[in-house]
């Protein structure tokens, strides 16, 4: 993904460090991400919730709050009420940069802030929480230092999964501004909540009370076997394909794209390649033993299944044309280097090895010997076919961006 950084003030006077991440080809839409409490931008779950936005073709801005990770300011004199204004600035940077902020994105405390802050900020179309308190009071519960020592010295100290920060006295005061439950009532776009039956830090309680609160349309969905701060990659990627999915039904329709149009951006992390086909996207990737992560199909099977693609597609036309009876085209593709020796066939056999496809087809229907012999000699005509089995000449040009990009 090409990422940038982004940089904004507060509205108080601190500079806010953001990162913003961008799909291959123009965005469809753009989400803001909330961090929980005592976490960051930087968390390696959010990180794999942004991939999956990415992939669906939807860009992602995650920023620190006020004094944590790379945000100046002081943390232990913000509270739940500046964190909802530092959204506010965060939406605003977005909307200057791309000119919309389509989607809020919570986790944890930010879960509670973006429920809070969707009201302020009017092109906002959906809001995702996870694993978000119903009140930002729940904090209070994580103390680490006792209420009248924090206001006897004017700060404490709240940990949560291990990360301990200081908040002030101001926290506590301006608890009494918040209302959650007129914010979730008033909420008027639609809702995923998102939360862990045996989350150990915000109960599942919780997501009832804001399921509760809020009007239709609403939506749940548990996130079996994972904890709070979603440590196991594969819970962190469900909520984000879900999350993505959830935040696409509620964007404007992708305009379709030129059909013959392939883009395709890889950044530092191995072997992980965004692709955009049209209006498709999806990932391209090696498998684990290679030393990819195994996300996605890798270019010799994108290559065979373009090849197997064509095929069924070359028969499903020839039939409906003719008048076959053809109700189903099934085809299996296996890939391999063989010896030139073994594939004298090839019009130009590179030294040592060549490329092998092996192609099976299966074919259902009412079917006639002549029908069989005609759509065998079929499938060798489809153009993919025709375009591997002859010379390929390919072009190249590579040209220097110096902008800031990595992936």
């Amino acid at each position: 993904m090409r990422r940038s950084t982004v940089r904004f003030d507060n509205g108080r006077g601190a500079l806010l460090d953001g990162r913003l991440e961008l799909p291959v080809g123009p965005p469809r839409g753009a989400v803001l991400f909330a961090h929980c409490f005592t976490c960051g931008k930087d968390l390696p779950a959010a990180e794999v919730i942004a991939d999956a936005f990415v992939e669906a073709g939807i860009a992602v801005l995650r920023f620190d709050f006020t004094g944590i990770g790379r945000s100046g300011g002081d943390h232990a004199e913000t509270s739940f009420v500046t964190q909802v204004e530092d959204l506010e600035a965060a939406a605003g940077a977005l909307r200057d940069r791309l000119g919309r902020c389509d989607a809020l994105l919570g986790h944890s405390l930010g879960g509670a802030a973006v429920l809070q802050a969707a009201g302020r900020i009017e092109d906002v179309r959906a809001v995702v929480t996870v694993g978000a308190p119903a009140e930002p009071g729940h904090v209070l519960r994580l103390l680490r230092t006792e209420p009248g020592e924090i206001e006897r010295i004017g700060v404490g100290a709240v940990e949560i999964a291990g990360r301990r920060f200081r908040i002030g006295r101001r926290f506590f005061d301006d608890l009494d501004r918040v209302n959650m439950e007129r914010a979730i009532a008033g909420l008027r776009r639609p809702l995923l909540v998102m939360h862990a039956p045996l989350d150990e830090v915000v109960g599942i309680d919780n997501a009832a009370r804001i399921f509760q609160a809020a009007k239709h349309p609403k939506s749940f969905l548990s996130l079996e076997g994972a904890d709070h701060l979603l440590r196991r990659p594969r819970d962190a990627r469900y909520a984000g394909v879900m999350a993505a999915a959830f935040v696409a039904e509620h964007l404007p329709a992708e305009r379709e794209g030129d059909p013959t149009s392939v883009h395709l951006r890889i950044g530092r992390r191995r072997y992980r390649t965004e692709v955009a086909v049209g209006g498709h996207r999806f990932v391209a990737d090696e498998p684990r033993e290679a030393g990819g992560g195994g996300l996605g199909p890798g270019p010799y099977e994108l290559v065979a299944a373009g090849l197997g693609a064509c095929t069924a597609m070359t028969l499903r036309m020839y039939a409906d044309r003719k008048g076959i009876d053809l109700d189903e085209v099934e085809v299996s593709l296996a890939h391999e280097k063989r010896h030139v020796e073994d594939a004298r066939a090839c019009e130009s056999p590179r030294a040592g090895k060549v490329d092998h496809i092996e192609r099976r087809i299966v074919v259902r229907g009412a079917l006639s010997d002549a029908d069989l012999a005609r759509l065998a000699e079929i499938a060798d005509k489809c153009p993919v076919h025709r375009t591997l089995a002859h010379c390929v000449r390919i072009g190249t040009t590579v040209e220097h961006d110096g902008g800031e990009d990595g992936g």
